[in-house]
């Protein structure tokens, strides 16, 4: 039973009054005064204040009407008191700034690894020095031994090979023995007439005399010395003329030309290479440039019987034509280039001024492909 009724219910006895409802204002429980700081610096002096804003008993806040939103609304205390209201905290945003978005690698980069670097390769090597014919000197160009026009590689020029009567000779050597001597002063004869040599003529005189003593002691009477000397005499044409036949085979039909004879025929031979080459470039220029006619510094097969090509060719080859030196050669490259090329042997004499006797072989053996 509650003590102060007698019912023992609770509530119902005088009320008690909360510590600091009693209203003295000075008592234990009262509510401590605020107090007014000082202005914090950088404030408006109270002079400078808006005294609206500053109006007792006014919110500069509610001056403008609640806030909307969890930030403005305001909640009754906790005892009940309208005017004591407790501003409701929105909630906190996170002070934590957004995680910077991680680096961006490269396509391939393996996970943890740094920076990209690029794959290392190996420095590209020296640049590879320009293709020189071998057969090219390294000094003016004056072809091979001297000559002022090389073959087809730089060698030798090509002399035209000696004529060749192998089977000619053979059949000669045979003839003593296939007519069983009967031709062996004939073909003995013939050798001492082509070179000219007496003791060649003594022998087909001889063989000669043999084969009358045999023709003698077949149509003689039978007498034992007439057939004797000719037995002797046909054993000596068949088989001595035979003999005697390949020994000389060789003196006999080897060449009688002279070297000057090879040096003449090469050169005709040449001349006629130049004509050649000259007309496939007349009717074929790309064939011709494909051929490489006239440039005997590159490496080739086909012979154009030495011509220069002074449109295309280099300065070193050009001061290797008769006549020509390295300067000139060095004009002939400079008035080309300016020109845009030449037409013609007359047309590199007006341009350069050359004597009148250097357009005769720059005729013979220079061309000029476009």
């Amino acid at each position: 039973m509650h003590p102060t009724n007698g019912h023992g219910g609770p509530g119902s006895g005088p009320r008690e009054t909360p510590p600091h409802d009693s209203g003295d204002p000075n008592g234990p429980t009262a509510p401590r005064p605020r107090q007014t700081g000082r202005p914090l610096p950088g404030r408006a002096p109270e002079s400078r204040r808006d005294p609206a804003r500053d109006a007792p008993g006014e919110s500069p806040r509610l001056k403008h009407g609640p806030r909307s939103g969890a930030e403005g609304a305001r909640t009754p205390s906790a005892d009940g008191d309208p005017d004591r209201t407790r501003r409701t905290t929105p909630p906190r945003r996170s002070s934590r700034e957004p995680r910077p978005r991680p680096e961006a690698r490269p396509p391939y980069a393996s996970p943890g690894a740094g920076p990209y670097v690029p794959p290392s390769y190996p420095p590209p090597g020296p640049p590879l020095a320009p293709y020189t014919a071998p057969s090219s000197p390294a000094g003016p160009y004056h072809g091979p031994h001297g000559g002022p026009h090389g073959g087809p590689h730089g060698g030798q020029p090509p002399f035209p090979p000696p004529k060749s009567d192998t089977a000619g000779s053979i059949v000669w050597a045979l003839a003593p023995i296939l007519t069983c001597g009967a031709a062996t002063p004939f073909t003995i004869g013939w050798a001492a007439a082509k070179l000219r040599s007496t003791m060649l003529a003594i022998s087909a005189a001889l063989y000669g005399l043999g084969m009358i003593a045999f023709v003698a002691a077949v149509a003689g009477d039978g007498s034992d010395m007439l057939e004797l000397l000719g037995m002797l005499g046909s054993g000596g044409s068949w088989i001595g003329g035979f003999v005697h036949s390949l020994i000389i085979r060789k003196r006999v039909f080897s060449s009688s030309e002279t070297p000057n004879d090879y040096a003449i025929a090469a050169a005709q031979q040449r001349r006629q290479l130049r004509q050649q080459a000259r007309e496939l470039a007349e009717n074929d220029p790309a064939l011709a440039r494909e051929l490489r006619i006239g440039r005997p510094d590159l490496p080739r097969t086909y012979d154009d019987g030495g011509l220069v090509d002074v449109n295309h060719a280099p300065a070193e080859v050009i001061a290797g034509l008769p006549g020509m030196n390295g300067q000139l050669a060095r004009r002939v490259v400079e008035a080309r280039v300016e020109m845009g090329g030449f037409v013609s042997a007359e047309d590199v004499s007006i341009a350069l001024d050359l004597p009148p006797r250097l357009t005769a072989d720059l005729v013979e053996l220079t061309i000029y492909l476009p």
